[in-house]
This record gives structure tokens, sequence and C-alpha cells, in this order.
């Protein structure tokens, strides 16, 4: 992929996100789109090779629309000024909202590439699986904190919105207790694009995400129950 024309266009879009602008510039958006499309390709077969419940997800699915939501938005502008994916096993028909761990990915105009694992803010049911899953399997959960890769790669999981207190109808001394208190189970790390040697960018999300393997795995096991929300 071009990745000084994508850091290029990004920042362009940053300080002209209107429809004008972008529909004035759309040819260069098409061909980014199509360069990433080759690259979430390339990207789905490379997991596939570590993880093959995730070999077959379609591409097009897996990747994220540049035009933002703003029914409900103070920030109307229309575009994301980001490319970026999520990749789910092919039974998930929408991987960005799957009921799962996926794999995701960004690239920004800063020349920042974003990768990690998990669940981002799962729903009610999801989310107290897993919460449960780490009291039902605690040495397990133990044993993917203390994968040496994991941490190398992303340190800790991310602590964002953490609760105060420990969610209701669990023990307040269970051994996980810190990590039940989280509403998201996710690891992410930012390094710099490869922008002079571009071949390195499938190979180097792929590596990242391979040391994140052990969570995906270890988060699948959780069987979702309904709660009300």
């Amino acid at each position: 992929m071009h990745l000084r024309d994508l850091t290029r266009y990004l920042q362009e879009l940053e300080e002209n996100n209107n429809r004008p602008w972008f529909i004035m510039n759309k040819p260069r958006y098409d061909i980014l789109r199509e360069e990433f499309l080759q690259v979430v390709t390339e990207l789905i077969a490379a997991l596939g090779k570590f993880d093959p419940a995730v070999k077959f997800c379609n591409p097009k699915k897996a990747m994220f629309r540049i035009n933002r939501d703003v029914r409900f938005a103070h920030d109307k502008r229309p575009y994301k000024t980001r490319f970026s994916a999520a990749i789910a096993p092919n039974d998930m028909r929408r991987p960005s909202k799957a009921g799962g761990p996926t794999y995701y990915f960004q690239m920004d105009g800063n020349g920042k590439l974003l990768f990690g694992a998990g669940e981002y803010m799962p729903p009610p049911g999801r989310l107290r699986a897993l919460r449960q899953l780490m009291v039902d399997d605690a040495a397990g959960f133990t044993k993917v904190l203390k994968n040496k890769r994991l941490r190398a790669t992303f340190g800790d999981i991310q602590n964002e919105g953490k609760l105060m207190r420990p969610p209701k109808g669990f023990d307040p001394e269970a051994e996980h207790i810190e990590y039940i208190k989280l509403k998201s189970f996710f690891v992410w790390t930012e390094i710099d694009l490869p922008i002079n040697r571009p071949e390195q960018l499938v190979p180097t999300i792929a590596s990242g995400m391979q040391d994140a393997f052990p969570l995906v795995t270890w988060m699948r096991q959780a069987k979702e129950e309904e709660v009300a929300e």
C-alpha cells in the first residue's frame, strides 16, 4: 500500500472534513480504499495460518466505512480520518460488532499504526460471560496474563472505563476482581507506520496479532448469557 499517499490524504481530510472536498478527491480515496482492501485480504490470510477460525473472513465486511454516523453526535464532521478493519470468524456477519473477540487495526494521518485484539464494550450478556469465565477459569486467565509475548507487545489489558466497585453478583475477594471490574477486554499498541517499507505492514500487524492469540483463544471459551441491560 502507498502509505505516504494514505497519510497525506488523511491529513488533508482532517483539514477539509466536508462533502465537497471528499467528492472532489473521490478518485484518490477509491485508489487507497482498493489498496486497503488488498492489505486486509493479505492480513486475513496471514492470521489464518495461526488462527484458522478467521481464514474465511470476508475482507469487505471487515473494513469499516469512512462515513461517520452523525445523527446523535455533537461532532458533525461527516468522515473518519483513519482506515480501519476488524477481523473475526466468518460466521459473524458484522465483525466490527461481533459478540466475540476480534483483531483490530487502524492507520491514521499522523503516520501511526494501532493494532490489537479482544472485545471493546461488549453487550451485557457477553460482558457477564467474560467476567464469569475469569471466575470459572482463574488459572487459565492467569496464564494468559503472564504470557511473555503478549506482555512484551501489548503490556496489560486496557483499563479504560473500569468500574469503581465489583459488578453485581461477583465476589469482591475473587482472584481477578480488578479485571472483572473492566467494561472492555482489549489489548492494543501503537507504533509508527512503516512508510518507507510498506511491504512490512502486513507482517508487522500479523506478528503482533499472533502475540494476542492466547487472549483471543481464551475469550472464545466464554458462554454468553442473556441478561437485562
